[in-house]
């Protein structure tokens, strides 16, 4: 399993015009191909009337699996540079379609490339990012007189999932799994020992990714 990992932080569309052209940008979670050809097909089949419905999709924990498809615009100047833009971004699990309704105005090889890399960049601002952390479950139980000390600890920098109050207080934390040694070692010799510490399960924990410009999808 890797480390972590990014995608879309939700399905969604985003909407833009380009030279009187209208262009339709789709987002959705695939886990499979036959998802993202799925996804694909029903967006023809709404948006029949448009006049392309191009494609790109990565999918795989290490993006084994990378299509795209211009759907009848000039070679090269749709599908791949909307792929571009999802490897550029280092997304794993995202399909997307563009549907373009044609304006009157032609836009050229180098207008259409901009074009759909700017329709995808958009579309991934609209719906947002996250990235996905591989952390481990964490349980510290202590005595009250403790929790004070360990909450002062916790707050800034490590995330506290869950805290229970019996006869002793367990706190749950979930920590990056490369942080577990170091984290754990700290506790310890925060509170002198006087802690028991329990490791639980681990799994992906995603967090959104702030501070996303439409400029950090762009490659012109």
């Amino acid at each position: 399993m890797r480390d972590s990992y990014k995608t879309i932080r939700c399905d969604g569309q985003a909407e833009s015009e380009i030279k009187k052209s209208r262009f339709i940008t789709s987002l959705k979670r695939v886990y499979s191909e036959e998802e993202a050809k799925t996804f694909i097909a029903g967006l023809k089949k709404e948006h029949w009337k448009a006049n392309h419905n191009c494609s790109a999709y990565v999918i795989g924990e290490n993006s084994e699996i990378q299509r795209s498809s211009d759907d009848g615009e000039p070679s090269g100047t749709a599908g791949v540079p909307m792929l571009e833009v999802l490897k550029k971004n280092d997304l794993i699990n995202v399909c997307v379609v563009v549907t373009r309704y044609f304006g009157g105005t032609k836009l050229g090889a180098g207008g259409l490339i901009r074009a759909y890399s700017h329709a995808v960049s958009h579309g991934l601002q609209e719906v947002g990012l996250v990235i996905g952390k591989l952390q481990q479950e964490i349980s510290l139980t202590i005595d009250y007189s403790l929790l004070g000390k360990l909450q002062n600890f916790l707050e800034n920098d490590w995330f506290t999932k869950d805290t229970v109050f019996a006869e002793k207080v367990t706190v749950l934390c979930l920590v990056d799994e490369d942080q577990t040694d170091s984290f754990e070692a700290a506790v310890i010799d925060l509170l002198n020992g006087q802690v028991t510490i329990a490791e639980g399960t681990t799994s992906y924990q995603e967090l959104p990714l702030q501070g996303v410009s439409e400029e950090d999808f762009l490659d012109e």
